[in-house]
């Protein structure tokens, strides 16, 4: 299953969901965010759910729920605004734009809780279409940090 990464530069690319232990997945997921990511933080952006229509609640199904992964130190770093982030976090209504790299992955009910997955790829599909299709007008947006 796939994930998405998309870069402070608008740059989308694609990346299947790193296998192992929960360790060896935290660690590649930290190192596809970059910048020095050790810990992340979880982000359910409002617009998410409501423009790009993903589903905000785990189900048993891997990746019907879709999630943003940001760096959790973010604020602390070197690190441009993610104008996508921003804009499905609602930076324009609170003033507090997402910071760095960002993944978009997927979640599932697990038998100890939510667990991180790729996404399905039904969702895949669909939010990989609208996440191209913000790109033109994200594009002439400009984020105050």
């Amino acid at each position: 299953m796939k994930i998405i990464k998309i870069s402070t530069e608008l740059e989308m690319t694609i990346h299947d969901f790193p296998e192992g232990t929960m360790r060896e997945q935290s660690k590649a997921l930290y190192e596809l965010i970059g910048n020095g990511c050790d810990i992340v933080e979880h982000v359910m952006p409002k617009r998410l759910y409501t423009m790009l229509k993903m589903s905000p609640t785990p189900t048993r199904t891997p990746g019907e729920c879709v999630c943003m992964l940001i760096d959790e130190e973010g604020r602390l770093k070197p690190n441009r605004a993610n104008l996508i982030g921003s804009y499905l976090y609602e930076y324009d209504k609170h003033g507090c734009p997402i910071l760095g790299n960002i993944l978009f992955i997927g979640e599932k009910m697990g038998n100890s809780g939510i667990d991180f997955c790729g996404i399905s790829e039904e969702n895949f599909d669909c939010l990989k279409k609208g996440l191209v299709n913000m790109f033109p007008v994200i594009k002439v947006t400009e984020v105050k940090e």
